[in-house]
């Protein structure tokens, strides 16, 4: 079995834990490092770091937040057609070097048909993932050179003699991770991922998924390497009745035209829409504990888990007894939810699953 890692969100659009004044406390340096230093004494090893059109930069962001912590492995997306494949593997391998080791790889294509047309990406859904299949091949490439030049003739990119330095300090390389719900991000996945990040679901929907990645998977030879994780908001308290009442005060002042601009602008993303439909179709809560309300008020991870420490680690357990061994949670605001989970779930967690989790 594979060890149980932890990782954890940087809001750097801001944090709130009312969607209705959704910047409540202002993005920035302070609020960054108290969150990255919060997560990293809670036990948590990676920190996720969004790119969407309201966030800070992801990858200025990460490098700061890389000085300002010890250990905590940063996990940075590389959109497709954003930055140049030898550039991009020359940022990552000199980031991986100056870091000691800290930096994995999300690969995103982008949730937004409108915020991708906004920042000048002419490419539609399909030919994104073409082009980031194409880059992470050129990615893995370059770092797996030894040194040597490296020619690439592709369908977007040709290199000739390209040379990189410095290459990478993991070995053979960095790890990916991809989370997307259509059919290319699985294909991609089962191609180039360490691990796939699914959002929340019910538990026979993701081990449906899993078994059927699994399948992609074999025809890469790629069935041991690729695992299994889920990005999943946390809403922990010390009773049901107090955990409830912060998930409503979430959504509480969250207004219509929200909710429908939420349902808008992410609408060509098949994950959003598998959230939605989950609303839809399940109401507010879509398994014991697991509560749809946030994809009100925002895209993407807009599954919570809900209540006391013994259920959020019951609903944690399920996915880990499916498969799964990556999680990557947040939760408001998000260096005090950060503690009550080193404080109230991680200990049963340890407990529960002996040899699997860092101490």
């Amino acid at each position: 079995m594979r060890p149980l890692e932890f990782g954890w969100f940087l809001p750097t659009r801001g944090d709130t834990d009312d969607y209705g004044d959704p910047i409540r406390i202002a993005a920035g340096v302070e609020m960054f490092t108290r969150v990255a230093k919060a997560a990293e004494a809670s036990g948590f090893e990676y920190m996720l770091i969004p790119v969407g059109h309201q966030c800070w930069d992801a990858w200025m962001t990460g490098a700061l937040m890389a000085g300002h912590t010890k250990s905590m492995r940063m996990l940075i997306a590389a959109r497709p057609s954003y930055i140049n494949p030898v550039l991009l593997a020359k940022m990552i391998a000199t980031f991986d070097q100056l870091t000691g080791g800290r930096i994995s790889v999300n690969l995103i294509a982008g949730q937004s048909e409108t915020e991708n047309i906004a920042e000048g990406v002419k490419w539609n859904k399909e030919q994104r993932y073409e082009i980031m299949d194409e880059e992470v091949t050129v990615l893995k490439k370059l770092w797996m050179s030894g040194g040597e030049k490296t020619d690439h003739e592709g369908k977007y990119f040709t290199l000739k003699q390209a040379e990189l330095v410095p290459l990478p300090l993991q070995k053979p390389y960095p790890k990916f991770y991809l989370g997307g719900g259509s059919g290319q991000a699985a294909e991609l996945s089962a191609k180039h991922s360490d691990v796939h990040l699914f959002w929340g679901d019910t538990i026979e929907q993701i081990s449906a998924n899993m078994k059927m990645l699994r399948h992609l998977a074999a025809k890469h030879g790629r069935v041991d390497q690729l695992g299994f994780g889920m990005r999943l908001q946390i809403v922990c308290r010390e009773t049901e009745k107090e955990a409830w009442k912060a998930a409503d005060g979430l959504v509480s002042n969250v207004t219509a035209e929200r909710e429908q601009y939420i349902k808008n602008y992410y609408a060509t993303s098949v994950a959003n829409q598998r959230v939605q439909e989950l609303r839809a179709t399940k109401g507010d809560v879509i398994a014991p504990n697991l509560w749809s309300g946030l994809a009100k008020a925002r895209p993407g991870a807009g599954i919570a888990i809900v209540g006391n420490p013994e259920q959020c680690a019951n609903v944690l357990q399920q996915f880990i007894d499916a498969g799964c061994h990556s999680f990557c949670l947040s939760g408001y605001l998000h260096d005090e939810e950060c503690w009550r989970f080193k404080k109230l779930v991680r200990p049963i967690l340890a407990e529960r699953n002996k040899g699997r989790m860092a101490a």
